[in-house]
């Protein structure tokens, strides 16, 4: 099993996107990148923790590959836009892929470097080791499955 943090804006959709994928056997959602230690969400949404708001994803590798990941990653975010995604906007929901393992950043770059030929303007997703991640409130986890008509940015149905 292997683990990547994804932030593409508001983790609720983030996290119930990923949950749908064959090989996802996992997902936490949380505060990650900042210097505040165990931030709660109001801090992080003041914008002076450093924090962005980061699902945690496990998946079984032999099932789906990093490169799929990314894949499905790039198809729910906006790469290309700095502290925004979708109507959110701020420091907390700003893109990033991170990382643990040092042989996932090369993948990581790759496919960053390749998706560019995409986009007229540059990416500008963070790729970082994964740094200070602390697990969100409760009531965050599964939200989107605790409250199915809660507010996503996120076309769920993408996954399929």
């Amino acid at each position: 099993m292997k683990k990547i943090w994804l932030a593409g804006g508001c983790f609720w959709g983030v996290e119930a996107y990923f949950q749908q994928l064959k090989g996802v056997a996992g997902t936490n959602v949380g505060y990650g990148q900042g210097q505040m230690k165990n931030p709660t969400y109001q801090q992080v949404c003041s914008g002076t923790t450093g924090h962005t708001e980061v699902c945690e994803v496990t998946y079984h590798e032999e099932v789906i590959s990093l490169r799929k990941l990314l894949e499905h990653f790039f198809r729910i975010i906006d790469p290309v836009t700095l502290n925004r995604q979708g109507p959110d906007q701020g420091t907390q929901y700003r893109s990033g892929v991170y990382y643990s393992d040092e042989m996932d950043k090369e993948c990581i770059l790759k496919f960053i470097k390749e998706q560019q030929s995409f986009y007229l303007e540059p990416i500008v997703v963070e790729v970082e080791p994964v740094n200070n991640f602390y697990l969100a409130e409760a009531y965050h986890q599964d939200y989107l499955q605790k409250n199915p008509n809660g507010y996503c940015h996120v076309n769920l149905r993408l996954a399929k």
